[in-house]
């Protein structure tokens, strides 16, 4: 069930200012777009949005954890991405001019997750007032472009293995904590989903996984991962 948050400014502003978007934006320019942001509850399950729906907002993840989905024609569903908090999401319908269809749904993978939105019209009134903000804002979408055509390029050129050890340190470096034991990363993903972020089969991913905790490299426990030495997987991902 979906529950309209109360609110609360200095989470909006926090959550704002820390969005690759608006990194460059000034505290007194952000509080002139929080009025616009509606903020909503979601559980592990609800759908932010669905594959092929038209509206015109962008949403900005506030606490918790989102993935995108795309669903094939023989309804297979394929893990695309996950994003966390202070990322943004389904920002491409707002500045392509023909608007939708979404090519992808966005599903709460964790209860609690904050979610605030913003319409288009709301946020290109605000950039009228702010060009330079523009700017930024187009450097991100560029960076954003190169990093999907590097994801491209390494299921090209890389090897399983290497796009595994890739994937944690990424997920390490955004959702990972640090530990006694090590760096533990929650991932709160099936072994399905795994595969389908790496862009290989289970049984493929499973057996580099077994071959990084042999090497003493990580250990798994249920949907969490402990790594033990992340230098050994950022130089197995660059091999």
């Amino acid at each position: 069930m979906v529950i309209r948050a109360t609110d609360d400014l200095e989470s909006q502003r926090d959550a704002l200012l820390h969005t690759a978007l608006f990194k460059q934006v000034r505290p007194e320019e952000a509080d002139q777009l929080l009025p616009h942001l509606q903020r909503r509850y979601y559980s592990k399950g609800d759908a932010v949005f669905h594959e092929g729906d038209t509206d015109h907002r962008m949403y900005l993840v506030e606490t918790g954890r989102i993935k995108l989905t795309r669903e094939s024609t023989d309804h297979r569903i394929h893990l695309l991405s996950i994003t966390g908090r202070g990322e943004l999401l389904g920002e491409i319908p707002v500045f392509d001019p023909t608007g939708g269809p979404r090519t992808a749904s966005a599903i709460v993978m964790t209860n609690g997750t904050i979610v605030a939105s913003l319409e288009r019209a709301a946020l290109f009134a605000w950039l009228d007032e702010h060009p330079r903000v523009a700017i930024d804002m187009l450097q991100v979408m560029g960076n954003r472009a190169r990093l999907n055509n590097e994801r491209i390029a390494d299921l090209v050129f890389m090897d399983v293995p290497g796009r595994l050890a890739k994937t944690l340190i990424d997920l390490a470096q955004r959702f990972g904590e640090p530990s006694e034991d090590g760096l533990v990363v929650p991932h709160d993903l099936t072994q399905e989903e795994m595969a389908q972020l790496v862009g290989a089969s289970r049984e493929t991913v499973n057996k580099a996984l077994m071959e990084f905790t042999q090497r003493g490299w990580i250990s798994r426990r249920g949907r969490t991962i402990i790594i033990y030495q992340p230098g050994k997987l950022i130089r197995r991902a660059h091999q």
